[in-house]
């Protein structure tokens, strides 16, 4: 019993040692290649796609949406009521300034003119009537008072007669002045009937101006202050975009600004900013930029939907990447560079600045021959690599050129 015990004891420990061998045995097939596999791959080279480093001018552009606006409007109402006899301009019509645009009927207020006329007459009658009962009123104080002196006129006399005398200067001041309330009344209202010619009378900007808005017609019946016409200048015409604060501080007032309009496809006008709004608008965070554009033959339109394109930042002279070669590693944006014998690349640390039309501004050292914009992402700094159509390019096992 205690034999085959031990028996039991050796043929376990055998059993269990062959195993291990087995799995060792099975192990070291598969873990062999696989280490062999991934050292041939590091030092296979990486086919890449390069191109050459530019230098050159970079110019960083905005385009913005926005609408035209007409530079002034100014709206046309008559300051007195009643019915339109006559609107001589319509909607595209070219008005000078002081050009009589409508009439109105003014049968009453040419019956007011001949009331005030006959009222003034009345008033200077009456003015004449007090300055000659004061006339009157003079002798009489005069001899009035050459009777006190002799004795002859009672001093009650000659105060009643000075009484008098004051009582008829202020019939004739209340005269005069009934005459000046019967004129003004009437050039009151020769005022009043003049507001029947309703002009355009505008003030600044230029001389002519086109109507833009027609309210009423002929024979409609119209309050005071009520709206006629609508006229705009149209040159200059102002366009009005709202930007944000990224490119805010980057704008001034006299920078160039290119405009397009869906009306005329492939014609720019061009124009400059005029004012830009000193604050933001809280419901958008934007802030309104005007822009002053030429306008002489009135081609452009308020209302018009433009987009404007703002040069905002200009370099003259730039090292320029495409975007595609910019990488990042190490939370750092960088370049991969083509050794001088094209067998290897080398990271660069870049500073990015303009980026415009998928080209990229770049600074830093050693910008200079070509960059990888294809393949970047399996390479390392000193990897080997392959450009594919052309001759000499590294090959596994061969030396990598130094940076």
């Amino acid at each position: 019993m205690k034999s085959g015990g031990m028996k039991r004891i050796v043929l376990t420990v055998l059993l269990v040692g062959a195993a291990a061998g087995l799995a060792g045995v099975i192990f070291g097939l598969f873990q062999g290649p696989a280490v062999s596999m991934k050292s041939d791959k590091a030092l296979k080279p990486v086919p890449v796609k390069v191109v050459p480093i530019q230098h050159g001018p970079m110019v960083l552009t905005r385009t913005f949406s926005g609408e035209l606006e007409a530079r002034a409007e100014f709206v046309v109402a008559p300051k007195v009521s009643g019915r339109v006899e006559r609107m001589p301009v319509h909607i595209a019509d070219t008005v000078t300034r002081g050009q009589v645009v409508a009439e109105l009927d003014n049968d009453e207020y040419v019956q007011a003119i001949a009331q005030a006329r006959a009222d003034l007459e009345v008033a200077r009658a009456n003015l004449s009537e007090a300055e000659s009962a004061l006339e009157n009123a003079d002798l009489e104080f005069k001899r009035t008072a050459s009777l006190l002196k002799r004795g002859i006129a009672s001093d009650s006399e000659f105060d009643a007669i000075r009484q008098g005398q004051t009582a008829k200067q202020a019939k004739l001041k209340v005269a005069a002045a009934q005459v000046a309330k019967a004129e003004s009344s009437l050039e009151t209202a020769n005022i009043r009937l003049g507001y029947t010619q309703v002009t355009a009378g505008w003030s600044g900007g230029e001389e002519d101006r086109v109507v833009a808005e027609r309210y009423v017609d002929e024979g409609q019946t119209v309050a005071a202050n009520a709206p006629l016409l609508l006229i705009v200048e149209l040159d200059p015409i102002i366009g009005v975009v709202f930007v944000t604060e990224r490119d805010y501080a980057r704008l001034a007032p006299g920078q160039s600004v290119s405009l397009t309009t869906d009306a005329y496809p492939g014609e720019a006008f061009a124009g400059r900013i005029n004012r830009i709004a000193p604050v933001f608008r809280k419901a958008t965070r934007q802030a309104r930029i005007e822009m002053t554009v030429d306008n002489p033959r009135h081609r452009l339109k308020p209302g018009m939907f433009v987009r404007a394109t703002v040069v905002l930042t200009r370099v003259p002279e730039a090292t320029v990447v495409p975007e595609q070669a910019l990488t990042i590693r190490d939370d750092k944006s960088g370049i991969f560079i083509v050794g001088d014998q094209g067998q290897s690349v080398f990271w660069r640390p870049v500073k990015v600045g303009i980026r415009q039309g998928g080209r990229a501004q770049v600074e830093g050292d050693g910008l200079f021959g070509r960059v990888v914009i294809l393949g970047q992402q399996l390479v390392n700094d000193g990897s080997p690599i392959t450009i594919p159509g052309e001759p000499g390019s590294a090959t596994a096992g061969q030396k990598v050129d130094a940076p």
